[in-house]
This record gives structure tokens, C-alpha cells and sequence, in this order.
């Protein structure tokens, strides 16, 4: 259930693109998730999704308008601050899941800390197989990544977008690669952690099943919000 403290709020976010002939990919665009809301975020291709997406994993900076994370107003943050809010404050599902194949399971799952902090610690492997167990892989936590199936490469990028404790986890067609088996298992363990720990979840679906599974359904139309709607009537 989500509270009163927004975890991401959107203000009036443009996005353009182009020098002489403008292309607004995005056109102010007013979204706000509190916390551990599930949203499904749905359009046609070409309609925004992915450039919000960017926009709110700070890849990349609205030509106009405000971006606050976690209470934060990232706009006018420099590029050092962006990096440590996407390191603590954001964790990342893709549809392909851009494991190492040469790292083990637990490897991958430490990444995101290992890179922030530069060093593992007892503490972050502890961390990390607390969520590979949680994930139901911790006999697998020592297998290279290039072994493990797609639905078990997909819950290992799960643990990893989980392993710092972000407050917002941003999903990318994370069950598009999958066959319809492992698309549930996936969507169960997102919908698990989302309810357990109280992470609010942003996830870009084209699947009307995972849409469905979801509290509430943004559709974007040519880089606009045109309905904002709870998954079930």
C-alpha cells in the first residue's frame, strides 16, 4: 500500500531532442509513485516509454521540468550525485538481463555495491545470498551466470536490482525474453518483493497479463499520459 511520501514524483517533464527540427519524445508529463505501488507502464512503440524510463533511472536529463527521487530534486544534481542516487536509490530489470557470463551468480548479484563501494565486504556477500536464497537460488549461487537457464538468469538480475534495498526498481520488459513459465515466476518474485519489503516497482510491459498483475496501468501516446487507471475496476 503506498503512503503519503512519493517515492518518484514527475513535474511537467519534457523531453526534446534535435537542433533545428525538434522531436518531443516526451511532453510534460506529471507521474507520481508512492511507496510500494506496483505500476505497469504501457504505450506503442515510439510513445515515450522508454525515454521516461532513462529520464527516471537518471541515464539521462528532462530538457524541462523536475525529476525528484526519494524526496530528492535530481534536476539540477552534477553527474557525481546522479550516480550515487542510481546506486542507492534505483535498482534495474532489463529484458535482457546483462549479466557477466564469466561471474558467478553471487558475483553478478554483488556488482551494484561492489562497484559503488569499490570493494566486497562479509556484510554485502551476506546480502547477497540472503536474496539469492530469497529467490529460491541459493544452490546455484557458484555457478557462472552462462549456465544458468533464462528464467534463473532473470531472477539472478532480480536479486541484483534488489541487493542494495532501492526504493524504486524500473523494469524494462523484464519478462519479454521469457516463455510464458518462467514470465509468471518472474512476475511472482517482483510482486513478492514489492509487497514483502514495500519496493515500489515501475515496470514497462507489453504483456496485458503482467499489466493485469500490476495496482495501476499508465499508458503513454505520443510522449503524453493519457490514462492513469487501476489495473482492476
Amino acid at each position: 500500500m503506498a503512503d503519503h511520501e512519493p517515492v518518484l514524483a514527475l513535474e511537467a517533464v519534457v523531453k526534446e531532442y534535435g537542433d533545428v527540427m525538434r522531436t518531443r519524445a516526451l511532453d510534460r508529463v506529471d507521474l507520481v509513485l508512492g511507496r510500494g505501488e506496483l505500476t505497469a507502464l504501457i504505450g506503442p512503440s515510439g510513445s515515450g516509454k522508454s525515454t521516461l524510463l532513462h529520464i527516471v533511472g537518471l541515464l539521462d536529463r528532462p530538457t524541462s521540468g523536475r525529476v525528484i527521487l526519494a524526496g530528492k530534486d535530481t534536476t539540477a544534481m552534477d553527474d557525481r550525485e546522479r550516480t550515487a542516487m542510481r546506486a542507492h536509490a534505483l535498482g534495474f530489470v532489463f529484458q535482457f538481463h546483462h549479466l557477466l557470463p564469466a561471474f558467478t551468480a553471487l558475483e553478478n548479484v554483488m556488482l551494484p555495491a561492489w562497484g559503488d563501494r569499490g570493494t566486497t565486504t562479509p556484510e554485502l556477500r551476506a546480502a547477497a545470498e540472503d536474496i539469492l536464497r530469497a529467490v529460491g537460488l541459493a544452490d546455484r549461487k557458484d555457478y557462472r551466470a552462462s549456465n544458468l537457464s533464462g528464467g534463473q538468469q532473470q531472477r539472478v538480475a532480480i536479486a541484483r536490482a534488489l541487493v542494495n534495498r532501492p526504493a524504486l526498481v524500473l523494469a524494462d520488459e523484464p519478462t519479454g525474453n521469457l516463455d510464458t513459465a518462467s514470465s509468471d515466476e518472474v512476475f511472482a518474485l517482483m510482486r513478492k518483493f514489492n509487497r514483502e519489503l514495500g519496493t515500489t516497482v515501475l515496470v514497462v510491459t507489453h504483456d496485458p497479463r503482467i499489466a493485469h498483475g500490476c495496482d495501476r496501468v499508465v499508458e503513454l501516446l505520443d510522449g503524453r499520459v493519457v490514462s492513469d487507471r487501476p489495473s482492476k475496476p
